[in-house]
């Protein structure tokens, strides 16, 4: 079974926020929320937030247990533009374009016989041969 959870029209842009959200896909719940909880950016701050509501959904209307759920799914789409406008010389104007975000993330259940989360990160210690 798949929980789905969104938050619409985050003041944040989607570029940024894309960053994040890569790191998380393909993850389980558990590994996800530690690494969003230590990422220095305000995307984290959000896609956490987001992520614990579709946890919260999958546990209390679907009665699914947290621990054995992956992030199958994180997208950062693109809201509303909210336009402004700076003086600049001349009597001209320069826009600014204040960006919004709408963030979804998609968990579902874990595969039987895969415990591990699919995506290793490995030291450039490590992977360099003769060092």
């Amino acid at each position: 079974m798949e929980v789905k959870s969104t938050t619409k029209y985050v003041r944040l842009s989607p570029k940024k926020a894309r960053d994040v959200a890569r790191e998380i896909q393909g993850l389980p719940v558990s590994s996800a929320l530690d690494i969003l909880t230590f990422t220095p950016k305000k995307a984290a701050f959000f896609i956490n937030k987001t992520l614990k509501a579709a946890i919260a959904d999958a546990e209390n209307n679907f009665s699914l247990d947290a621990d054995g759920m992956i992030v199958k799914e994180a997208v950062i789409g693109a809201g509303p533009v909210l336009k402004r406008f700076q003086p600049r010389a001349k009597g001209s104007a320069g826009a600014i374009r204040k960006r919004t975000s709408h963030i979804s993330i998609t968990l579902a259940e874990a595969p039987e016989g895969d415990a591990k989360p699919k995506r290793v990160h490995v030291s450039k210690q490590a992977a360099t041969p003769g060092a």
